[in-house]
Parts: structure tokens; sequence; C-alpha cells
């Protein structure tokens, strides 16, 4: 994989400096706001065959990033996150278990140990520990504090960082230095053998004001090193809406097409139902492509998605609606 200088230098050249860079995002094409919306919407009108329905629900939970981020989450309450993760549905031990956990970086510690305990167990877990980093969710610190946030996370064992990038910064044409920021928490992720943890870049689209600083903060985001693009914190309305996730998956889709390499795309904040979770599979699959219907690629970051979908999967099996209390309470 090509480090984040190199990515940057193969793409825009030799002269990689803060006019070089503001002049390739600028020189982007602008996004027909009118046409992102008319497809996004024709796209939500897309239905599945009931046959391929189980697979769309069973795709959805092996995505979702099961996520807690309150000041008052808890040890506890983290354990209790992990127990779901692993078994989403006690009545049903054919439903696939969660991508990851997603927490703040103090929780970690209990992440890990939880997901530790159940392997010592013999149950092999393969869920992933994210944690939310860089002065989540304001991103309003110092670099040393967000590398600080970044390091600590990933020695206590995070597989996955979730950072937020400096909108002011990126809003008042401080490009460069939202890409440094990025490339520094991107070699914050290093582990003592030299391997990395995967990095979600979070834009916050909310923020961001239009489609086209959409577009160039996605760029940007891959340019410096990311793996994931991430749309919100979720602490921001609106979060993920599916017009800004068809467009970062525009994004990846020519990235790919450019460089043969992969990014993954991540919406967060507001997806609740198995319903609107369709829709962005099938969003997935006529922008991106199929490849890209993997975990690997695609995540939902949520609390309440699994809920829905575990109630619609019980649907599916026993031919009835199952009432609230048949899944259990985040």
């Amino acid at each position: 994989m090509l480090a984040p200088a190199e990515r940057a230098i193969q793409t825009i050249g030799g002269d990689l400096t803060e006019k070089s860079l503001r002049l390739h995002l600028e020189g982007l094409p602008g996004v027909d706001a009118v046409g992102l919306e008319a497809r996004a919407a024709g796209l939500g009108t897309r239905s599945i065959k009931t046959s391929s329905k189980a697979w769309a629900l069973d795709t959805i939970i092996r995505m979702i990033d099961l996520t807690t981020l309150e000041g008052a989450d808890t040890p506890g309450k983290v354990r209790s996150l992990v127990a779901k993760a692993l078994t989403p549905d006690a009545t049903d031990p054919t439903t696939p278990r969660v991508a990851a956990v997603c927490v703040y970086g103090d929780m970690v510690p209990d992440a890990v140990r939880a997901l530790g305990a159940a392997h010592s167990a013999g149950r092999d877990d393969g869920v992933n520990v994210a944690a939310v980093a860089t002065a989540f969710p304001s991103g309003r610190a110092s670099l040393a504090v967000k590398l600080a946030d970044t390091r600590e996370a990933v020695a206590a064992g995070a597989d996955e960082i979730d950072m937020v990038i400096d909108r002011g910064a990126f809003l008042s044409g401080r490009v460069g230095l939202v890409f440094d920021q990025i490339v520094a928490v991107k070699e914050a992720c290093r582990r003592a053998d030299g391997s990395y943890a995967h990095l979600k870049v979070i834009l916050e689209t909310g923020e961001l004001n239009t489609y086209d600083n959409v577009r160039r903060a996605s760029w940007l985001a891959i340019l410096a090193g990311g793996d994931f693009i991430k749309t919100s914190t979720g602490k921001v309305a609106p979060a993920a809406t599916l017009p800004v996730t068809l467009l970062m998956l525009e994004v990846v889709r020519d990235w790919y097409r450019l460089t043969g390499e992969r990014i993954g795309v991540k919406p967060a904040g507001g997806i609740r139902t198995s319903k609107d979770a369709i829709k962005y599979l099938v969003t997935v699959a006529e922008t991106a492509g199929e490849e890209w219907l993997t975990p690997s690629l695609f995540r939902f970051g949520a609390s309440s998605l699994l809920n829905d979908v575990l109630l619609q999967r019980q649907k599916l099996t026993t031919g009835h609606y199952s009432g609230p209390d048949y899944v259990t309470v985040d």
C-alpha cells in the first residue's frame, strides 16, 4: 500500500505543496447537486427480491460498527455491547456477528478484555475494536493531543481508529494543515510490530455546507492516507444522507479507477432501519460495485440499526413480527 505522501505525489505530482494541493482539489469537477440528489432518490426506490432479503439483512449485520459514544459510557455498558456484537440474537446462532464495536479511546481496554475473554472461552470473535480519536467529535485540540489520543488507543489494542478532520481549517482553506494532520494520525496508527490500525477519516459532512466541499474533503482524506472515508460523528445534524454517501462512493470509485486501490466508505448517524440500510447497499452496488459489499470496504456506524435488522430477520424466519422485547435494548 502506498504511503500517504506517495499517494499524493503520484496523483498531484512531485511538487507537493499547500498550493499544489489546493489547486488539485479546486480543479475537481463541480458536483451537479440536482443530478446527485435525483440519482440518490432513484436508487432509494429500488427494491430487492424477497429471496435476496435474507442475504441483505445478514450483510448489513456484518457491516455494522456497533457503537456507544456517550459521556455516561461505563465498562459494564461496553461489555454488554461486546456481548451483543458476538451474539446479536441469542435465539438464533446462525446470526452473523457485526464488524466492530466502536467506543471512546478510554473504553478500548474494556472492549479488548471482553473480546479476549470470549476468545479464551473458545469463541473466535472476528469482531474488531474501533476507537474514536483526535478529540472526537469536535476535533478542537492541538495536534500533540490528537496524536497522543490515537497512540493510546492503538497501544490499548484498537484495530481501527476513527479520526475527525479539523473542519475549521478545511473551511478556511488550510487544506495543507488538514492533510498534514491526517498523515500524522496515520503514522500514529502504527503498532509496535510495524503494522497499522485501519484509519477511518470522519469528514463531518453536515458541517461542510456544500457537495463540492464533501468531494474535496473526500479526496483530501484519501490522498493523506485514509483507509476509509466516513460521513459523520453522529453528533451533528444532518449526519449520513444517501446523496452524500453516493457522492463519497463516486470518489472511491474514481480513486480505484485512477490507482487500482480500494478505499472504504462508512455512513454513520441516522440510519436506523433495515429498509434504509438496504437503500445504501443498492447504492454501493450501483456506484462503486459489488466488490464494495464487504465489511472491509463498507460499514454502517450505528447503535439502533442492529435491533431493527434482527426483528426483520426474525420475521423472515418465523413469518411474523416479533415485539421489541425480543431483542436487547442498548
